[in-house]
């Protein structure tokens, strides 16, 4: 996990840098430089020989990489245009530096151009110049704080218009922005009224919240975080409690939980799937199947009786079904929990909730399985929403029963604190409840009418305020789907999932996620292995098969059956990685 730095804790990084380490700031400029050139010729296909680029510079030290990077693309043999809005002469520092390193090769250099535009008039008459294969945007880095205005503003309405111009991608310039697409601001997630839309975004060092959180973070294109020097323990030491979810983590797990010559069945975790209703057979087949996908070593889903024949026939046959009690309507009644006491206390893992229905007896009967479990439980659907409002309905953890009256259930006393085990930085999770809720549910979880507007706003200002502060308070992890999930930990830290895309919001995807995560988990309680990591690991494995199947289907067709067996394609790339 990647943490996530604000402006200011990027500023005091950079500054340590220089001062413990003694790298120079102008090293650290050359540095992001050269990260920049070799994404920029690894996306024009090798080389910039004879490519057309336009490199847009502010007067700060974004526009100070961007004079470097001109420098570097022009030996490689880059046509180069640089157009700085403003003067060289209003340049400080490290960017006057580069600026006129500029100044002094472009008479000798004729495929470098460098512009100085005070005015629309000049901008557009750079930018129609010539038909560039590349525009690098290097007006404002991290520092941003108000709205572009002026000539800044006209700019960045010209880029994106002149990007809309070209119908066909192959001839549309890419669009690649250095640190951060100018007019977003670093530490917010909003997007402002206007602000340039990247292709591609190379960040330094650390992601910032605005390359990583929706909804700024889709205007980021691919986010590349590149090393320029600063030492890891410098990163480390800020407070940062927002992070980044990536491709090791995922990987990391995978490896941990590895098949050995002697794995087998009982090794390797028995995952329980509560799922399914009369009417709503097929969210237990979903949740049942990737959860057996998942690489768990059994699989069991309890479902009312009348939905048994229906479900197993339709799960893999490597699926153990089980029908028990159920209500008039066809949901799991409370007395099933007496029915399956047994697996109860053998599995590893417990997956409540998909396609469960509601209804007072099944309420009583998720509480009871909350209430008793002694191994991660993920809670999900109508399990969720029988457990809202969630203060009033499950009360305050980690109290004994009978020790003082609550509202709603009690927890063991006996559990570990949320932060026991692990490393100081790391610290383990004790492994209770996994909250998966969407947005609509997460609001009845607090409380919140659904669409009530100060809660839908509140949540749109700052989701990671909002997660932070349920998981903690409540001690769970929760896992808040949609664009960009979520996951936060009861000790604060929220993780950031990059994985996944729209063609995951249909029916079945929830119930998909829901096994995969209960597989991951029961592997992980089976071999003890961190339950945080394992969630993180498995939304992000969820959202890379959300990935691939979309690249093998398409958003339309794709389906959560084909995310399943996308499955496979995720393992196979991450164990390659």
């Amino acid at each position: 996990m990647q943490p996530v730095l604000t402006a200011a804790q990027m500023r005091e990084v950079d500054r340590l840098t220089t001062e413990i380490y003694g790298i120079p700031s102008i090293v650290l400029m050359e540095n992001a430089a050269h990260a920049v050139a070799r994404v920029i010729t690894e996306k024009l296909g090798g080389s910039v020989k004879g490519r057309s680029i336009l490199i847009l510079c502010g007067k700060g030290n974004n526009g100070g990489d961007g004079a470097a990077l001109a420098r570097l693309l022009v030996s490689d043999g880059g046509q180069v245009t640089v157009v700085l809005l403003g003067k060289v002469a209003a340049t400080k520092g490290d960017a006057r530096t580069n600026f006129d390193a500029l100044r002094e090769i472009e008479t000798v250099t004729p495929p470098l151009r460098l512009l100085e535009a005070t005015d629309l008039a000049t901008f557009r008459e750079a930018l129609s110049c010539d038909r560039f294969n590349c525009i690098i945007d290097a007006m404002f880095g991290t520092g941003l704080d108000r709205p572009p205005e002026g000539l800044f503003r006209d700019a960045i309405s010209e880029i994106n218009a002149t990007a809309a111009t070209f119908g066909e991608p192959d001839r549309r310039p890419m669009i690649v922005s250095v640190d951060i697409p100018s007019g977003l601001f670093s530490d917010l997630s909003n997007t402002p009224e206007i602000f340039l839309e990247a292709d591609t975004t190379v960040t330094f060092t650390a992601p910032k919240p605005a390359n990583v959180l929706a909804p700024s973070s889709s205007f980021n294109g691919e986010l590349i975080v590149a090393d320029i020097g600063s030492p890891r323990e410098l990163i480390d030491a800020q407070t940062s409690q927002l992070y980044l979810a990536e491709k090791a983590d995922a990987a990391n797990w995978l490896e941990a939980t590895a098949f050995s010559a002697a794995s087998y069945k009982n090794e390797r975790g028995h995952s329980l799937i509560i799922a399914g209703s009369r009417e709503f057979s097929g969210a237990a087949v979903l949740a049942g199947n990737s959860a057996m996908r998942s690489g768990v070593g059994l699989v069991t889903v309890v479902t009312p009786t009348s939905s048994k024949d229906a479900t197993a026939s339709r799960t893999l046959p490597e699926v153990m079904v089980r029908g028990v009690a159920e209500t008039e309507s066809g949901s799991v009644a409370e007395e099933a929990f007496d029915e399956i006491a047994d697996i109860l206390k053998k599995a590893d893992s417990i997956a409540v909730g998909s396609g469960l229905s509601q209804n007072e007896s099944t309420r009583k009967f998720v509480e009871k399985v909350v209430v008793n479990r002694s191994q991660p439980v993920v809670v999900d659907a109508d399990a969720l929403n029988l457990l809202s409002p969630f203060a009033e309905r499950v009360g305050s953890p980690h109290v004994s029963k009978g020790s003082r009256e609550t509202k709603g259930i009690s927890f063991d006393a006996n559990r570990p604190p949320a932060h026991a085990g692990g490393s100081d930085m790391l610290p383990a999770y004790d492994g209770g409840l996994i909250l998966t809720p969407h947005e609509g549910e997460f609001a009845r979880l607090r409380g919140e009418r659904e669409n009530n507007p100060d809660a839908a706003a509140s949540l749109k200002k700052d989701r990671v305020a909002v997660v932070r502060e349920f998981a903690t308070k409540h001690n769970v992890i929760l896992v808040l789907k949609g664009e960009r999930v979520l996951i936060a930990a009861p000790d604060g830290r929220v993780v950031v999932n990059p994985t996944g895309n729209s063609g995951l919001g249909k029916a079945g995807n929830g119930d998909t996620l829901t096994g995969i995560i209960a597989g991951f988990t029961a592997q992980a309680a089976k071999m003890n292995i961190d339950i945080f990591k394992t969630v993180v690991a498995a939304v992000y494995v969820a959202g890379m098969a959300g990935d691939l199947c979309e690249k093998k289907y398409g958003k339309r067709v794709m389906t959560a059956s084909d995310v399943r067996e996308c499955l496979s394609d995720a393992f196979a790339s991450l164990s390659a990685s």
